[in-house]
């Protein structure tokens, strides 16, 4: 990196406080999305560029989500739904993904001792996904932390977690039959509403915004019947490396798009 390089950047450190205020009270005057979904992706490759091993990797990632979360709370976002770990995850090795869930069981148990503050805001917690897919420990402490949280409000935090966009459409399509078979529900009255029902979390507002951090450009599997209409932003960098400008700038590039949902 020559001189002119190091200087440009250092300079850009030292405006980067100005910036971000300014940044916010322009977020701040325009729409803030209701439903902000985020694909948290970068750790393993975070893990990698530094020479951290993972469980340490992922346990940076879960500390800046949390920031991330007050962030948005801040800014007057209703719901958030965090992409933690989805089904096809379960094909990493062994150590990645008892790493993943040791550290969502770190988190769990922190929420839990800090309930309070989940209830000041009105928050109220729930998991989206295969829930008998997790460790039993994780299971337990989940639905825990769903019953403690459950009349705090009607903001939601939606961790998805062992969660999968086509496994979630299949299970809906398996209940609807059911109903149908037992007669409980005829074929012409099914609809999209009939489908949203059977959906892990039916009172769930589609996503108005989806983030993906790490550079990738793609939903994986990811309330692929939600995201019909939601827009997409890809941010570069890394969750553990994420700032709070790079949400700012997720907003207001959202802020910038005139939805037109089909018409």
């Amino acid at each position: 990196m020559g001189l002119l390089d190091l200087l440009y950047r250092l300079a850009s450190l030292l405006e980067m406080p100005l910036y971000q205020r300014y940044l916010e009270s322009k977020v701040r005057e325009g729409e803030i999305p209701k439903h902000v979904a985020l694909i948290l992706d970068g750790n393993r490759r975070f893990a990698q560029k530094l020479g951290l091993d993972y469980l340490n990797a992922y346990r940076i990632g879960a500390s800046r989500t949390e920031e991330l979360l007050d962030w948005l709370l801040e800014l007057g976002v209703e719901h958030v739904t965090l992409y933690a770990f989805s089904t096809e995850n379960f094909t990493r090795p062994r150590e990645q993904v008892e790493a993943v869930f040791r550290v969502i069981e770190e988190k769990l148990r922190d929420l839990i001792g800090r309930i309070d503050k989940l209830r000041r805001n009105g928050v109220r917690f729930r998991i989206v996904g295969k829930r008998e897919l997790l460790p039993q420990r994780v299971r337990e402490l989940a639905e825990e932390l769903e019953t403690m949280t459950r009349d705090f409000g009607g903001k939601t935090l939606n961790l998805a977690v062992a969660y999968g966009g086509r496994m979630e459409i299949v299970d809906a399509v398996r209940k609807i039959a059911e109903e149908v078979r037992e007669g409980r529900l005829r074929p012409d009255e099914i609809d999209e509403n009939v489908i949203r029902s059977h959906l892990y979390a039916p009172d769930l507002p589609d996503p108005d915004l989806i983030i993906r951090t790490s550079g990738e450009e793609r939903l994986s599997n990811f309330l692929l019947w939600q995201s019909a209409y939601s827009e997409l932003y890809f941010c570069e960098v890394y969750l553990p490396e994420l700032r709070k400008v790079d949400i700012l700038r997720a907003i207001r590039d959202y802020q910038r798009r005139k939805r037109r949902f089909g018409s």
